[in-house]
């Protein structure tokens, strides 16, 4: 059974920092993209940035938009993958959810799986 592990997650200023992580182990699993996705209260969840096993990322456009401001990284040797959140504004707050796309042993079908997530919550 693979596993997403996300921490990370406080209470912070508006204009602080954060960084999160999240871990994927199982047995015998690769996966092709990890991503982290979020939701705040009455919203639906939304993907917030993506990265491939490339190393190649990708950020979502939202009005409120991250890049610039929040960055993906992976180090692939601990199946970790890793959100550093700067500049963070009150509306950054929601719940942060990590996905990946996993494919277990030789394929060739593709599995998304999900962290439990973890609370962002900035103060104005």
């Amino acid at each position: 059974q693979v596993q997403l592990v996300e921490s990370g997650g406080d209470l912070v200023q508006a204009g602080g920092s954060l960084r999160l992580s999240c871990a994927a182990s199982g047995p015998d699993f690769s996966w092709r993209a990890m991503g982290w996705y979020r939701q705040a209260p009455g919203k639906q969840r939304e993907l917030v940035a993506q990265i491939r096993s490339s190393g190649s990322a990708y950020y979502k456009d939202h009005a409120d938009s991250v890049k610039g401001r929040f960055t993906i990284s992976l180090n692939s040797a601990k199946n970790t993958v890793y959100l550093q959140m700067n500049s963070l504004k009150p509306e950054d707050t929601a719940v942060y959810y990590c996905n990946a796309d996993v494919v277990i042993g030789s394929g060739p079908y593709e599995c998304p799986y999900w962290g439990q997530g973890t609370q962002v919550t900035v103060s104005s």
